[in-house]
């Protein structure tokens, strides 16, 4: 039976995870996210469903317990914001390298470097890009809402473990801190160290009567290292295939669209009310996937509306997987604020205006 409470987005990750059977949180304070430790802390898991909560010495030193953890078969996650998920860069590049399903939570935060602690979306790049280094891809859903901040956590961990590749949760201070009513599930079972061993044959169970697993990323020999990559790439155009996600509202007659996601896809909906209400016929694409991006459905629609609008808390960084996906075919325009300014749907409108109708 499901109940009903107030919470924060911060909090409603950490319940999630505590509702879904996560085995492990590794985290390590920083604003705008602190919350989802404290509330753990409070929260006391371990009492409840046997969850491990662990403040780290570091952001290092939690995205290398959530390396550990995942490689035992265990649902395990971290949370962080910006500066501190750019210090996790090597070791998500090393989860993915070993192919192991994890959860990283980035409630991002405005930069460059240590920025201000208000709002942003320009961790873009850095999370669907690959922000450590080589060949490789995160999973990455993008909540508009308190009540996804805690669906997405299951949802996370259920892709991450389909496809064996971490998964990211990207929101922003808005989301993060914003209180608003969420359903909340029943408590879901932590699988059994038995479970694990049927489902996830790769995983560190001990090796009786088996030959022992090796989880590693380290591959010396260039020709195998090449087929672990090309191995690496295949599963991520299945993903491709299979898990894309978005919202598309009232684009069916839209002589112009926006595509925004998390709180700026909030704004824009606004936006496109007030746009309709003075005779403009406005749509919002939201992307909920960042990674797998929808870019067939922004092709489609780019073929029909006259004119495309990214609004980011950025400089503009998803416009540009916008622009590739409509392949030229039709104007596309980005309007977006810095350091922590929240864009208002007054100004998306003008911008609209502006920009796309001549």
């Amino acid at each position: 039976m499901k109940e009903l409470r107030l919470m924060k987005g911060n909090e409603a990750i950490a319940e999630g995870a505590i509702r879904c059977g996560v085995d492990g949180y590794f985290g390590y304070p920083i604003t705008p996210q602190s919350e989802v430790l404290e509330y753990l802390m409070a929260e006391k898991p371990h009492e409840k469903t046997g969850m491990v909560v662990v403040q780290a010495e570091s952001e290092v030193a939690s995205i290398n317990m959530v390396y550990g953890g995942a490689a035992l078969g265990k649902r395990v996650m971290t949370s962080s914001s910006s500066p501190g998920v750019s210090l996790m860069q090597e070791g998500i590049s090393y989860i993915a390298g070993a192919e192991l399903p994890a959860l990283v939570v980035n409630v991002v935060r405005g930069g460059p470097g240590l920025g201000t602690i208000q709002p942003s979306q320009a961790d873009y790049f850095q999370t669907v890009k690959g922000g450590g280094h080589g060949d490789y891809k995160l999973i990455t859903l993008a909540p508009a809402s308190v009540q996804e901040m805690y669906d997405f956590v299951e949802l996370a961990f259920t892709l991450a473990f389909k496809y064996r590749n971490p998964a990211m949760i990207l929101s922003d201070g808005i989301i993060g801190q914003v209180m608003e009513k969420v359903e909340i599930g029943d408590y879901q079972p932590r699988w059994t160290n038995e479970y694990i061993a049927e489902h996830f044959p790769w995983a560190l169970t001990g090796a009786e009567n088996r030959p022992h697993n090796i989880v590693t990323s380290l591959e010396l020999d260039a020709a195998k290292q090449e087929q672990v990559n090309l191995r690496l790439q295949a599963k991520y155009r299945e993903c491709e295939a299979n898990e894309v996600r978005y919202e598309a509202i009232k684009c069916e007659d839209a002589d112009y669209l926006i595509v925004a996601y998390g709180s700026s896809a909030r704004i824009s909906l606004k936006a496109v009310q007030l746009a309709r209400e003075s005779g403009i016929k406005v749509g919002l694409l939201r992307p909920i996937t960042l990674w797998p991006f929808p870019s067939k459905i922004i092709n489609e629609l780019g073929k029909k509306v006259k004119g495309i609008l990214t609004v980011e808390m950025s400089a503009g960084q998803m416009v540009e997987d916008v622009k590739l996906s409509v392949k030229c075919s039709v104007p596309v325009e980005h309007y977006g604020r810095f350091g922590g300014i929240i864009p208002s749907p007054n100004e998306i409108v003008e911008i609209i205006k502006e920009r796309l109708i001549k």
